[in-house]
Formats: C-alpha cells, structure tokens, sequence
C-alpha cells in the first residue's frame, strides 16, 4: 500500500511540475517558439516520462535490498530490515507480529516516559531508575529482532518450499528427517523469540499499571515492586542465555 501511495505522490508532483513549466500564466514553455525553447521543453518532458517510469519500476518491480544487520540502528531501520521478510510466506503473521512488536515498543516506551516526567523530576532517583529499566527493556526486545534478523538472513524459503513440497520423495528418510529438524528449528527460534517480546510488552505494561497505582513512595522501595523485580529477572535471564 506505501509503494501505491509513493507511486501517486510521485506521479502528483511530475504533473504539478509540468503544469508550472507549460503554463502561459507561469514559465510558458512550449514547443512552437525559438529552437532553445523548444529544446527545452523536449528535455523536461522526456524527463518527466523517464521519471515516472523509473519510479514505477523502483516502486514496484525492483527487489528491494535487505538491509545489513549491523548496519541497523534506529527503529525505523528495524522496521525496514525486518519488512523485507514479509515476502517469506511462511512467516508470514510472525514478521507481521513482529513488526507490531516493533511500534508497540516504541509507543508504550514514550508513554511510560512521559508518565514518568508527569509524575517526577528527571533528576530524581525515582526517575532515573524507572527510565533505565525502561531502555534496559528496549533494548532487549530489539535484541531479540536483531537474533530474529540474523536467522532470517541465512533462511532459504525456496529450500524450505521445495523440501515441503517433496515430502522425502527424493531423499532418504534419515536425511530429509535431519533437513526438516534444521528448518523447524529456524521457525521455531522466530517464534520463540517472538513469543519473549510479548512477555516484555506485557511486563511494561504492568510496570505501567503499578506506577498508577502509587501515590508516594521512596526510592528505595523500587527494587521491592513485584513488577521490577519479574522485569529484573527477565533481563538477568535472557543475557546469561545469550552468552
């Protein structure tokens, strides 16, 4: 739906361009004038055409290119690079979950921080530690995309189809067994890694929940909410599984 709407906007823009270079009332080009002028104009709408073309074809024909998985930073890069997954039917509703994941991470991160300046100074302790569990947070959940990412990568979907489609008629038993277990478990770490994201979502949204539902406390009583602590656990958890 994006690469239609680009595709019109595009076409939208060549058309308003062309207006003001051939309108009487703006530029006035137009082909029956002196041969620089008429040059001229050839040019603009020779142009004009090449980029509608090319933009049609970028748009809509050309493969896109996966981005590195190194090279990502930003969310957006996130967004993008795992975007271009979707074509992997598949996995098809995960990268869709994922790239839910994605938006929700980020919204539910601006809200909470903007609970959190609502309710404290940024230089407070009480702050400080909320909003550093909250990226510690983040962080893990694009961790995660990232280990997604990385599988996606090396993931042959003609491979995987054409196994699938066989059905061992054409390998040993053994062999197309151990093929199998290795694609399994290329969809089954996606899955899971998808299903550790939820949890993360949920936990910000009962860390969320409790912020509410004080009114005073100190900011040594942080460490002791049951939510910090399952959030503190998940951290711990997941960074000695990922050594």
């Amino acid at each position: 739906m994006i690469k239609y709407i680009k595709l019109l906007g595009l076409i939208f823009g060549v058309v308003v361009m062309d207006v003001l270079l051939f309108s009487p009332g703006f530029i006035g080009l137009e082909f029956g004038g002196g041969a620089f002028t008429t040059a001229l104009s050839v040019t603009f709408l020779f142009g004009s055409v090449m980029a509608i073309f090319y933009g049609s074809y970028t748009l809509l024909f050309r493969q896109p290119v996966v981005l590195s998985v190194k090279n990502i930073e930003t969310h957006e890069d996130y967004m993008e690079a795992l975007s271009f997954y979707r074509r992997i039917k598949v996995l098809e509703e995960d990268i869709t979950l994922g790239l839910s994941q994605l938006s929700r991470m980020k919204k539910k991160k601006e809200t909470l921080l903007n609970v959190l300046n609502q309710r404290f100074d940024p230089e407070e302790l009480s702050y400080k530690k909320f909003a550093s569990v909250t990226l510690e947070v983040e962080k893990l959940l694009y961790l995660n995309i990232r280990s997604v990412l990385n599988r996606l990568n090396v993931f042959d979907e003609a491979e995987y189809a054409s196994l699938m489609k066989s059905k061992s008629a054409t390998l040993p038993q053994k062999l197309f067994q151990e093929k199998t277990k290795v694609y399994n478990d290329y969809l089954s770490y996606v899955k899971n890694s998808l299903h550790s994201n939820e949890e993360i979502l949920l936990k910000l949204d009962q860390l969320m929940l409790e912020i509410s539902r004080l009114d005073s406390f100190e900011a040594g009583d942080i460490e002791q909410m049951p939510c910090m602590q399952e959030i503190d656990q998940l951290i711990k958890h997941t960074k000695l599984y990922r050594q």
